[in-house]
């Protein structure tokens, strides 16, 4: 059921997530849109970079759906959090999300965020956005009591930024605040346009 009625919507457009955040996001483009489950395997390839996996699962999400809806334009999107050389993924549980940012603190961290505008037979139209988030230097006090008050257990990272989690850092160094919440939408919008969508 699409989240919005629409007459000038010219496609149908499937958000390939079941996530609220994304959803919330592509609400404010105020186009018709419906949303769809992607059956993917989100498991790394070796040596694949947080880069690589980011987009390539991005576009694995939205072509899993498009072959399910054939006329249909599909979003998919994905993030990678980026430690150094290591690769943080959604905690899941309290125990991970402490130690993630019990790690992050006082560090930069890279966050990859993979978008990808896919319809069977046409070329993917992909995007990477890469923001930088500059922790400050966190107390365990600190850091147990913003992990017991918004539960990020679903989020790369562990936070929310769009809430209490903008309360951890010093810095957020981006061409796309709302990428580091789930999807670029300003890269969202312009492969829309690119694909024949109207925004605005």
């Amino acid at each position: 059921m699409p989240f919005h009625d629409n007459p000038t919507a010219q496609q149908p457009l499937i958000l390939a997530s079941t996530s609220r955040y994304r959803r919330e996001l592509l609400e404010r483009l105020r186009l018709p849109f419906s949303i769809a489950r992607p059956e993917s395997d989100e498991t790394a390839l070796p040596d694949e970079t947080p880069a690589a996996l980011a987009l390539r699962l991005a576009h694995a999400k939205a072509a899993a759906v498009a072959a399910l809806h054939p006329d249909a334009w599909v979003i998919g999107s994905d993030q990678v959090a980026e430690l150094g050389t290591a690769t943080l993924g959604k905690p899941g549980n309290r125990e991970a999300a402490v130690g993630q940012l019990a790690a992050m603190s006082g560090q930069p961290v890279r966050f990859r965020t993979g978008v990808c505008l896919y319809r069977q037979g046409v070329t993917p139209h992909l995007w990477l956005d890469t923001t930088t988030v500059r922790f400050r230097t966190l107390r365990g006090d600190e850091i147990g009591r913003y992990v017991d008050a918004e539960q990020p257990f679903d989020c790369a990272g562990s936070f929310k930024c769009e809430g209490l989690g903008i309360s951890l850092f010093d810095a957020i160094e981006t061409q796309d605040p709302t990428a580091l919440i789930g999807l670029p939408l300003i890269a969202t919008a312009r492969l829309l346009r690119e694909a024949g969508f109207s925004v605005p």
